[in-house]
């Protein structure tokens, strides 16, 4: 990744040294991993078929695991993505655009913009490409009040994990924009003919209406949990965010990317993805080594965890201030306003 190389400037660069030695993607693993997820995830369309003919909440109960299969899926999509989960491109590309059908989401166009989330993760001068949404205390204050309706309607719960992952996965992923190059366009075009043969065979195999009734609960809930993953990994305090002069790659993955402490099963199914700051150091480490890395090397032993359970508190998070250099919720920010006024 070119930011690896450019910040090797930065005063203590023996971090490089360390993550470079997992960056290497062992191909047993790798072929392991895939086959035993899409088996899984197979067994899973099986046994929520089979459970129709008994109860349809039986199968919305199974569309949970199912999802959490889904979304391991997506981590080895987003690896290729990296060029991490295969030692040669094509492999990467051919994988992660399969895996791109199977989670709805163009594989070529969704990497590059996440490449540039990559580059400007904690930035401030450089936010919107890849990112949520996040406005700062001065910004929301100077915006116009149809500004801030949206920005309250978008970073409301219900919108962003409920309305908002729907959406994007099921909708807005199946257009191009004026942006895009002309192979991320060909390869949204490319996934929608997928998705219509995957669609028309699947119909097929079990009737439409089963299809709908398996497919659309799962990347419903995947969507979610895709979405709340994503969310997570750098809306949560205490957090590192920086103008451009004050920005550095170390400290943005370091700092600025959560450590999220999942119970076992919940670390399975989101694929290790909670190791997101050594994921920022190194893109290049494919999902089943990040744990190993962060086990094996003091430099993480100071990195505090965000847990299962503190994580609902970035729920309230709905601002960037500046001043305190931390998120706050909008009532807090109302308090501080007040405050500030009477002093």
């Amino acid at each position: 990744m070119a930011s690896l190389n450019n910040q090797s400037e930065t005063s203590n660069t023996s971090w490089i040294k360390i993550v470079t030695k997992y960056n290497r993607p062992d191909a047993v693993k790798s072929w392991w991993q895939l086959s035993g997820n899409l088996f899984l995830y197979s067994l899973a369309w099986f046994l929520m078929y089979e459970s129709l003919s008994i109860s349809w909440w039986i199968t919305f109960g199974l569309s949970f695991p199912a999802a959490g299969i889904l979304v391991r899926l997506f981590i080895i999509y987003h690896d290729c993505g990296h060029g991490a989960f295969f030692k040669t491109s094509r492999m990467n590309d051919a994988v992660g655009f399969f895996i791109g059908i199977l989670t709805f989401t163009p594989y070529f166009s969704w990497s590059h913009e996440h490449y540039i989330h990559h580059e400007t993760a904690g930035n401030l001068d450089k936010r919107d490409v890849g990112d949520v949404w996040t406005l700062t205390v001065e910004e929301y204050r100077d915006s116009s009040k149809w500004t801030r309706i949206k920005y309250r309607f978008y970073r409301h719960p219900i919108t962003m994990f409920g309305i908002g992952a729907f959406l994007v996965f099921v909708i807005v992923n199946r257009f191009t924009r004026k942006t895009m190059s002309t192979k991320a366009k060909m390869g949204v075009y490319a996934t929608n003919a997928g998705l219509v043969i995957f669609a028309a065979l699947m119909s097929f195999l079990i009737g439409f209406k089963a299809f709908v009734l398996i497919q659309l609960p799962i990347i419903s809930v995947a969507g979610i949990i895709g979405f709340w993953l994503f969310y997570v990994q750098h809306q949560f305090n205490p957090i590192f965010w920086a103008r451009t002069d004050a920005w550095d790659y170390k400290r943005m993955a370091m700092e600025g990317s959560s450590y999220y402490k999942l119970p076992r099963i919940l670390q399975f199914f989101s694929g290790n993805i909670g190791f997101h700051h050594i994921h920022h150091l190194s893109p290049m480490i494919p999902n089943y080594k990040l744990s190993k890395c962060h086990r094996e090397n003091a430099l993480f032993s100071s990195i505090k965890p965000l847990t299962f359970r503190a994580s609902f508190k970035t729920l309230t998070y709905r601002l960037w201030d500046e001043q305190a250099s931390k998120m706050v919720s909008f009532k807090s920010m109302k308090q501080n306003q007040v405050a500030f006024k009477g002093n």
